[in-house]
């Protein structure tokens, strides 16, 4: 039996075969676990609790013991943002040789078509991770993020706010005594105390990542090189290491005990109005830990051609295939319902460090 390459079911095991987008931000601090994160329904739950570091306690031997409270967590259920490119085909393209095709090509315009669907799959999966990066971004600088849904009108989308505090303002929030890159900025002591704030919740500290601006005021800080150069005490090092998508490790600081690393990342994006901007903007940067939050996945339902029925789909990306025969047209549309959580509140300090 001859394998139809346009069912959802075929389309969707060729998504999985295809190696997904690397993107530093979403999978470093908020990674997917394929059996608990991606849902078989429309909207997913969201779960994060305080951090804490109590003690247990000490109980005479004639007691039995004593009953310690577990904390409480923040469960609500949400329907993810719909995030859906598409790509249409008409059959003047299909007559036409494709990018990266040889020029002499023998491939029948049926044959082009195959190579097309996946080339259009893979380019729209990256568009997706592109998104889910922006998200992350948003997530660890400002504690949630802004989803703008179009609709019949796309000048004016449907904003939609998710935040992760309770409030008007972010508590998740740090702001130096002194601008970093100008005489008597400290730091060292700005980085300690903003990963105090997190170990009094309970929450790891090790990573710093900041905009090339914030990385270089961090390597040509004065007091920094005069402490890196420091002989028989290690306070850490100057060691630049290249991390996926954009992302360099700057060097490595013991902040009075506490060991962090300063991570520069310089990957940008192209906004909706068409602007390049960086994903972590000029001056900011936020201090956490790897897998700090998750990224969850709502399921798609969609209405298939092939039986005219709804059917659901779990999974990152889900591909639908559409063709109108009167105009010889036909469409692929790629669906994700991604929303990027974190995994207890105020998992990251942020703010802006240089002016």
């Amino acid at each position: 039996m001859s394998l139809d390459i346009y069912k959802t079911h075929t389309l969707l095991m060729a998504v999985r075969q295809l190696l997904p987008p690397v993107t530093f931000l979403r999978d470093r601090y908020f990674p997917t676990n394929e059996a608990t994160d991606i849902f078989a329904t429309n909207d997913v739950l969201i779960e994060y609790k305080d951090g804490n570091r109590k003690l247990a306690p000490f109980v005479s031997p004639r007691k039995a013991g004593v009953t310690v409270l577990r904390n409480g967590s923040n469960m609500e259920k949400y329907e993810p943002p719909n995030i859906a490119p598409k790509r249409t085909l008409t059959i003047d393209e299909l007559e036409k040789r494709d990018f990266g095709e040889a020029l002499l090509t023998q491939l029948t315009p049926e044959q082009r078509e195959g190579t097309m669907i996946l080339n259009d799959i893979k380019e729209m999966g990256e568009l997706i991770a592109r998104r889910e990066e922006t998200m992350a971004a948003a997530a660890l600088l400002e504690n949630g993020y802004i989803m703008k849904h179009i609709a019949d009108d796309k000048t004016k989308p449907e904003e939609k706010y998710i935040q992760f505090y309770e409030g008007d303002s972010n508590p998740a929030t740090y702001t130096p005594a002194v601008p970093w890159g100008t005489a008597g900025a400290n730091i060292f002591g700005d980085l300690y105390a903003m990963a105090e704030l997190l170990a009094q919740r309970g929450l790891p500290a090790t990573e710093f990542v900041c905009a090339p601006d914030v990385a270089a005021a961090v390597i040509n800080d004065e007091n920094v090189q005069k402490q890196l150069d420091i002989r028989n005490y290690n306070v850490g090092r100057v060691e630049p290491k290249k991390l996926p998508d954009g992302a360099s490790l700057i060097a490595e600081l013991n902040c009075y005990g506490k060991q962090i690393s300063v991570i520069s990342y310089a990957e940008t994006y192209e906004d909706d109005d068409e602007t390049t901007k960086q994903m972590i903007p000029s001056g900011n940067g936020f201090l956490s830990a790897p897998a700090a939050g998750r990224t969850l996945y709502g399921a798609v339902t969609q209405l298939e051609q092939t039986d005219g029925r709804f059917h659901t789909y779990r999974g990152r990306q889900v591909p639908k295939y559409l063709s109108d025969p009167h105009n010889n047209v036909r469409e692929i549309i790629l669906t994700s319902k991604p929303l990027l959580i974190p995994n207890n509140k105020n998992a990251w300090i942020s703010g802006k460090f240089t002016e």
